[in-house]
């Protein structure tokens, strides 16, 4: 910040360029609505704003960083939407807030199917994402707000002994995770949690792929249940003072 207090204003340039690069992600993702993830082409984006691929590079340098910056946004929008979710949940008991947040992320993902395909469908060919890069942080950040809905209330030592009975292979590679600071979780507290995660992710891509539609109007209630079920599971595992409920 200068010297006089005051933010410095990015510049007309400068603006221009997020304005174009927003323009250009918006376009993208209706190309990925339209066509499916598979089918993301640089000439096709550039071809829906009048602009040739030359023009597009100016922004994104390659197909790879197009991607990244795809991913990381959907990622992202995911993550506001659990939060969202999470924030307008009423604070008397009921409906556990973990509950609520599962909830936020299924319906994202229902009304944003061919996005969520792009986060966990089939991975597009020739992509690699840069390693801990600005998707990895995306990532986290959903994590983060599942480990504190799931774990909120409980103690290190608590979460330490939960009853997981986690094979020592997998807890050395669990300590060996760049998932460090003061909120780091024990091992049997990342099992648990990978395990929650996976068993409502698992649900949530059965349904967006439809592969559970003979369900019909039901996969609501069935999701409901399925995630009060796999909390209690989850906090029945852990010693001492029961979690939130």
């Amino acid at each position: 910040m200068p010297a006089d207090g005051h933010a410095t204003l990015p510049s007309l340039r400068q603006r221009r360029r997020a304005a174009a690069t927003q323009e250009i992600l918006d376009a993208a993702e209706s190309h990925i609505a339209a066509e499916g993830p598979g089918a993301l082409s640089l000439r096709a984006v550039a071809r829906s704003l009048g602009m040739t691929v030359q023009a597009l590079y100016h922004y994104f340098p390659s197909r790879d960083a197009l991607v990244t910056a795809l991913v990381t946004k959907a990622y992202d929008d995911l993550a506001d939407a659990v939060q969202q979710a999470v924030d307008a949940a009423p604070d008397a008991p009921g409906v556990p807030r973990m509950v609520v947040a599962a909830e936020g992320y299924r319906q994202w993902a229902i009304h944003h199917p061919e996005r969520f395909q792009l986060l966990y469908g089939t991975p597009l060919r020739y992509y690699t994402a840069p390693a801990d890069g600005p998707t990895t942080q995306a990532m986290r950040r959903m994590s983060d707000i599942f480990q504190r809905e799931m774990f909120g209330g409980f103690t290190t030592a608590q979460l330490a002994q939960a009853d997981t009975a986690v094979p020592p292979p997998l807890q050395e590679f669990l300590e060996g995770l760049p998932l460090g600071g003061p909120d780091a979780l024990p091992p049997a507290a990342a099992a648990l949690l990978f395990s929650a995660w996976g068993h409502m992710h698992g649900l949530v891509v059965l349904e967006v792929f439809g592969h559970t539609s003979f369900i019909g109007d039901h996969q609501a209630e069935l999701f409901h249940m399925a995630m009060r079920n796999l909390l209690a599971d989850t906090h029945r595992r852990i010693p001492g003072v029961a979690g939130p409920s």
